[in-house]
């Protein structure tokens, strides 16, 4: 790219301080990793080695957890490994790397949550035909486009920042390359690709939302319908935190691209990209895997069939 030989390196300046509030960040970014990771790779293998789970809905989690690990360790490793060296800087190819993996696993992420949306209601509103239409031929098409529709997102995204020139100064308040941040950095004129970026961002986000409030819309309505207060409280437990992921995924990721780059950002603009970038691989194992009985039943077995060869 043209622009490497002005810029070759850029400053992550987000959470930077003295030597023990480094430390301290360290610590607390390596206990949210690990947290992330053992929840999703756990939800992975329990979900692979039980037959029973090898459902639809436990299908489409297994791709979340793929997609939530891939998030994570897209951006936290190197703020991890910055804070323990005591350093700031990234590479321009590595910046570029972060832009495209990260925007790339965070709309698989989305879509992913939409899709398992559909899926749900098609369980709850057409029963009777769930196993016709949710066939495995069906289950892996809709999870193939969730995936590949990251590709040309994330494409984007990198060109339309990449292909600018860096001369005012390589200094970016986060705690990894974010895009806004990036665009602010250029001496080209970037209303272009700041359009670009926001309208194709905008668009993606509209249809997703769309397709989750119809689905979530169809599905209360027949919950509502449902005379046993039970059922009501269990669809009800799963639709609701669902649905509070996606809007605080949303409203925090828009707030972050759509507010005007200060040039000392607050800590409402670190919280925002905190709650955007990390809070959702965190907690979707939580919300979709660890309140799931089945999952707690499987993890259960896998643990007594542990103690038992250990025995023998």
């Amino acid at each position: 790219m043209p622009n490497q030989s002005t810029v070759t390196e850029f400053v992550l300046l987000g959470l930077s301080g003295s030597r023990e509030l480094q430390m301290f960040h360290f610590a607390v970014f390596l206990g949210i990793y690990l947290v992330a990771v053992v929840g999703n790779f756990l939800t992975i293998v329990v979900i692979a080695v039980s037959n029973h789970l090898h459902t639809p809905m436990y299908f489409f989690l297994v791709n979340l957890s793929i997609s939530d690990l891939s998030i994570i360790s897209a951006i936290l490793p190197k703020a991890i490994a910055n804070f323990l060296l005591n350093t700031t800087v990234i590479s321009y190819s590595g910046c570029a790397a972060q832009v495209f993996f990260f925007h790339g696993f965070d709309v698989a992420d989305l879509a992913l949550l939409t899709v398992m949306a559909c899926d749900r209601y098609i369980a709850i509103c057409k029963p009777l035909h769930y196993t016709a239409i949710m066939k495995g031929t069906t289950c892996i098409c809709m999870a193939a486009t969730a995936w590949l529709s990251c590709i040309p997102y994330s494409a984007l995204h990198t060109w339309s920042v990449f292909h600018l020139s860096f001369c005012k100064s390589n200094s970016i308040h986060q705690f990894f390359c974010e895009l806004p941040q990036l665009l602010k950095l250029s001496c080209s004129d970037s209303y272009c690709s700041e359009v670009g970026v926001l309208t194709f961002s905008f668009l993606v986000a509209i249809i997703c939302l769309t397709l989750l409030t119809v689905s979530y819309i169809q599905i209360f309505t027949v919950v509502l319908r449902i005379s046993v207060k039970v059922s009501q409280s269990k669809a009800f437990s799963t639709c609701i935190p669902h649905l509070i992921v996606v809007s605080l995924f949303v409203i925090t990721g828009s707030f972050a691209y759509l507010k005007p780059v200060s040039d000392s950002p607050s800590a409402l603009d670190l919280t925002t990209s905190l709650l955007y970038s990390l809070l959702p691989p965190v907690i979707n194992p939580v919300i979709y895997a660890m309140r799931s009985n089945d999952i707690k039943a499987a993890m259960r077995k896998l643990t007594d069939y542990r103690l038992l060869c250990r025995n023998r």
